[in-house]
């Protein structure tokens, strides 16, 4: 759309200034990372400091021409700046230096458009591009459509700016209703995943801390993952089996990453659905970063803006592979509650601890169960044993099922009220009954102090 403005190319020369009292501070080593991973070549580096920012140029004359010489010695096309430009900071900048000027908001968005596979990405980071682009449209052409007086000189109406505004608008609105449809069908799977009783864990954590190597290494999967920033845009489900719990539901999602430009917030909004409707989240740290700590406040800030900050999480501190002296291992709290894992998801170093961490937390409130299922409840004892929830089972000659199950309360008393279920928790201190007797029932109207259900004896 702005034709006038000048070629980018894979040379560049980053900026990147101090301000007083942390305004607009960002990593310059990370802002580094992201200019390789989008597919750029920094070639130099101008830095400085500043009280705050010139409001026309962002730098004063004397930085603006230091630049401007880097710039050209280099024969860069492209200048990076590790900070967020106002439209017209980027205009100016771009006709003082002569080359194409991007900040640290566009940087990201053009990542992101690299990486972007599935159609359901693509529609939600050309969103984010056009909300970003909507505000940088004011003297972005030099041949507006004026509305002029005199015959063969009337335009059509509308300035050129004003065209584009338009046509931008009708393509968000229309890219919303697509991502909107989006949405449902996403909800529909939550429901089925609902009615199958099966829980689902979110891995989150800052971008290239590990996630998709620890989906991989837990589901099975061959994910595509690599040592780059935002490897991972389109977030993928598959099934996990977690011991003394049974089988769950593992979401990769796409990272998160130092103030996340709101556009890519807004507009992945429907991929961090996942997130907000997890049961746990599994939270993965760079165990030898740098910056691990500020890290982890980035990611709980993150999480608080999509609403997800109460879902219960377990932190993962990955990568110990990279550092001598780190064994795997379960840290807990006072209550004995696994509060976070070391772990290595490349070579598989505390893999089992994890599976015992996630099993524990998603199990807390299961309780043993005995169940007695009459033949027309078969569909339900198949989803009790495609979750790996069911310990024992005994066919009677009714045809009944009689199981032993783990089970939350809110499950147990669904399944006491369906019709020819019967519910109750053991009271027996065997540790693995193989089977039930139907004599051995005894009515006592409620398990655990809940109504609808009975409790058995042995």
């Amino acid at each position: 759309m702005f034709f006038e403005r000048p070629d980018a190319g894979e040379i560049c020369v980053l900026v990147h200034i101090d301000f007083a009292a942390g305004l607009n501070q960002e990593n310059l080593t990370e802002f580094g990372e992201l200019a390789i991973s989008a597919g750029a070549d920094p070639v130099a580096t101008a830095t400085g400091s500043r009280d705050r920012p010139e409001s026309a140029t962002f730098l004063g004359a004397g930085k603006l021409a230091e630049l401007a010489e880097i710039r050209q010695f280099h024969d860069a096309g492209l200048v990076l700046f590790n900070h967020s430009l106002t439209p017209s900071q980027e205009r100016n900048l771009e006709r003082r230096l002569g080359c194409r000027v991007l900040d640290r908001t566009g940087l990201i968005l053009d990542i992101f458009a690299q990486r972007a596979r599935s159609h359901e990405g693509k529609l939600q980071v050309e969103l984010a591009q056009l909300r970003h682009l909507s505000t940088r449209l004011k003297r972005g052409w030099s041949h507006l459509d004026r509305q002029k007086g005199g015959i063969g000189l009337r335009g059509a109406g509308e300035k050129q700016l004003e065209l584009d505004q338009r046509m931008i608008g009708q393509r968000i609105r229309s890219i919303r209703k697509s991502l909107a449809r989006v949405h449902g069908r996403r909800e529909l799977g939550r429901g089925a995943r609902r009615r199958a009783d099966l829980a689902t864990i979110s891995l989150v954590g800052y971008t290239n801390a590990g996630k998709t190597s620890l989906f991989n290494l837990l589901t099975g999967a061959e994910d595509y993952a690599a040592d780059q920033l935002f490897a991972t845009l389109d977030p993928r489900l598959r099934r996990v089996k977690l011991p003394a719990y049974g089988a769950a539901i593992l979401a990769d999602t796409v990272g998160f990453i130092s103030h996340l430009p709101h556009q890519l917030v807004e507009a992945f909004k429907a991929t961090l659905e996942e997130t907000v409707a997890a049961q746990l989240l599994v939270h993965v740290v760079d165990a030898v970063g740098a910056r691990v700590e500020e890290h982890v406040e980035q990611v709980h800030a993150v999480l608080a803006e999509i609403g997800a900050a109460d879902i219960p999480r377990l932190q993962v501190r990955n990568k110990i592979d990279l550092r001598a002296g780190f064994r795997p291992r379960i840290d807990r709290n006072r209550e004995g509650r696994p509060t976070r894992v070391w772990m290595s998801a490349r070579t598989g170093a505390g893999e089992e601890e994890l599976r015992r961490a996630l099993g524990e937390l998603l199990g807390e409130d299961m309780r043993q169960q005995a169940l007695v299922l009459p033949p027309s409840q078969a569909g339900l004892r198949s989803r009790l044993l495609g979750r790996g929830c069911i310990d024992s089972e005994h066919v009677d000659e009714q045809g009944n099922f009689h199981l032993l199950a783990r089970l939350a309360p809110d499950e147990a008393r669904r399944i006491a009220s369906l019709e020819g279920c019967r519910v109750g928790e053991l009271r027996s201190n065997r540790s693995s009954p193989q089977y039930l007797e139907q004599s051995e029932y005894r009515s006592q109207g409620t398990v655990s102090g809940r109504q609808n259900s009975v409790k058995f004896r042995f």
